[in-house]
């Protein structure tokens, strides 16, 4: 049987590609001037071009793009072996998921609106951070740091 962990660390990978997408995609719709129109929820003009939707003139969704791609690579070079990658996984992962949170917590509370798209993303972060906190809880704490940046035999 495939060890449980490269399981979860390819699934962590392909959550991150479903992420990466979605991103692109609203940042592509944001640089070319185009409303992204909702299925579901009735807010995705006001959440987009909200003052939130930029971090000084970069769409947040490229924010996103360039986290759900760096998540990607490090769930990949994870499932080869590259045990020290885990870490920094584990840390960016942290970070996105603080992030969603915060985002969420804001088209609840400050907007009042929610955008299918943001809550895509919002879904993905979370099932990239149930992956990844799975994948290294199914190895136990041990070893993470003491391991080498090359790829183990498992």
């Amino acid at each position: 049987m495939r060890n449980p962990r490269i399981i979860l660390y390819a699934l962590a990978a392909l959550f991150s590609i479903a992420g990466l997408a979605d991103a692109i995609y609203l940042t592509v719709e944001h640089l070319t001037g185009e409303t992204a129109g909702c299925i579901v929820a009735k807010g995705c003009a006001e959440v987009l071009a909200s003052k939130y939707a930029v971090v000084g003139k970069i769409p947040l969704a490229a924010v996103g793009a360039l986290g759900y791609f760096t998540a990607f690579s490090l769930a990949i070079l994870a499932v080869f072996g590259y045990r020290r990658m885990e870490i920094f996984l584990m840390l960016l992962v942290q970070a996105m998921f603080a992030v969603t949170l915060w985002l969420i917590l804001l088209q609840a509370f400050v907007l009042h609106a929610f955008c299918d798209y943001c809550l895509l993303s919002a879904a993905s972060t979370l099932m990239l951070t149930g992956s990844v906190f799975a994948a290294y809880l199914s190895d136990g704490f041990s070893g993470h740091l003491s391991q080498t940046s090359a790829p183990t035999s498992e």
